[in-house]
């Protein structure tokens, strides 16, 4: 850390188990800042960010180091709000949070039930509400839950395979060309991306993306991996270019160890930091935990007081334990 200017970042890597909670408190202690925290497994390798304390000289932002995948700041709760509208999906991804696929049960959002509870998101100060499954195209009534969101930042995820004909070529073109469309595209190349998610479907997310590019919506694109890669991210940001996608709309996100996945990384309500999202059965405090038990928040029926406050709540309880620990999983 000598060696490093103020404000400067250093990548720490250790496999002793110690480090956990040894780390946060020398960097509380020293007055540096642990800016991200990320474990290989459940038990370990565990990688770490670290600010070293002080601004720096020229007040410049500096990229994140020793990680391929997309870090950032907390997400103030109450700002963005996450709906998992369908768990139905053309898919079976190997490494689905959600254990979606072609025979999973629907457990559809109804725009009726919904909708109240975007129009309190809008009146109590939200921003930001992100629709996700599933494949969100398969559910018939995508077009509705969408219009309930009007005047929010609105995002659909989804993979980009099913939108191209028939009746969900009609829904994709009436949507608002201000809804931001975020595609699953895993490599730069069909091999690791069609083995994670099945033949052929790296093709046909290409072609969705050219065709929503085509109609005029703004396109993102999350890939995930199980890996540090930072040959394949490379290439992968250089087919991205070819295609036209800003930097900025660009995330690079790990495997987290829930759902179908059967390595990736930990997390938990102690170590991630909260984006609540809400579906059919529940609300929960993460897009990627919502088949995780520990991490359900409040039942069916929904209740958006609620919802964030318990949020709120056990976010006050942890940071007056700890002031370091949490990780920032970025999935848009």
């Amino acid at each position: 850390m000598r060696r490093l200017d103020g404000g400067d970042l250093l990548a720490i890597r250790s496999a002793e188990s110690s480090v956990v909670t040894d780390l946060p408190v020398w960097a509380e202690l020293v007055g540096h800042e642990i800016v991200d925290e990320l474990a290989e497994t459940g038990t370990g390798p565990w990688w770490f960010t670290v600010r070293k304390d002080g601004a720096s000289a020229d007040g410049a932002v500096r990229p994140d180091a020793g990680t391929v995948f997309s870090t950032g700041s907390r997400t103030p709760v109450g700002h963005r709000l996450w709906t998992y509208t369908n768990f139905d999906c053309n898919l079976a991804c190997l490494y689905c949070c959600a254990e979606s696929s072609p025979k999973a049960s629907p457990r559809r959002l109804d725009p009726d039930v919904v909708g109240p509870l975007f129009a309190r998101f809008r009146e109590q100060g939200g921003r930001e509400l992100l629709f996700t499954g599933g494949e969100p195209f398969m559910h018939p009534q995508l077009g509705e839950l969408v219009d309930a969101a009007a005047g929010l930042e609105r995002t659909i995820l989804t993979n980009a395979m099913i939108f191209g004909r028939g009746r969900r070529r009609e829904l994709l073109e009436s949507i608002d060309r201000d809804v931001v469309m975020q595609v699953s595209l895993d490599s730069a190349s069909p091999e690791i991306h069609d083995e994670m998610r099945g033949a052929g479907s790296w093709a046909r997310a290409l072609d969705g993306i050219g065709l929503a590019h085509s109609l005029g919506f703004r396109v993102k694109i999350a890939a995930t991996r199980f890996d540090e890669d930072p040959e394949g991210v490379r290439e992968l940001h250089e087919r991205l270019d070819q295609e036209g996608i800003a930097q900025e709309d660009r995330v690079i996100r790990p495997v987290a160890a829930e759902g179908f996945a059967e390595g990736g990384i930990h997390v938990s309500i102690d170590s991630l930091e909260p984006e609540p999202v809400i579906t059919a059965d529940g609300a929960w405090w993460h897009p990627v935990a919502i088949t995780n038990p520990n991490m359900r928040i409040a039942d069916a029926p929904l209740d958006l007081d609620e919802i964030f406050g318990v949020v709120r709540d056990t976010l006050q309880v942890h940071d007056a334990a700890s002031a370091a620990g949490r990780e920032v999983f970025r999935c848009a």
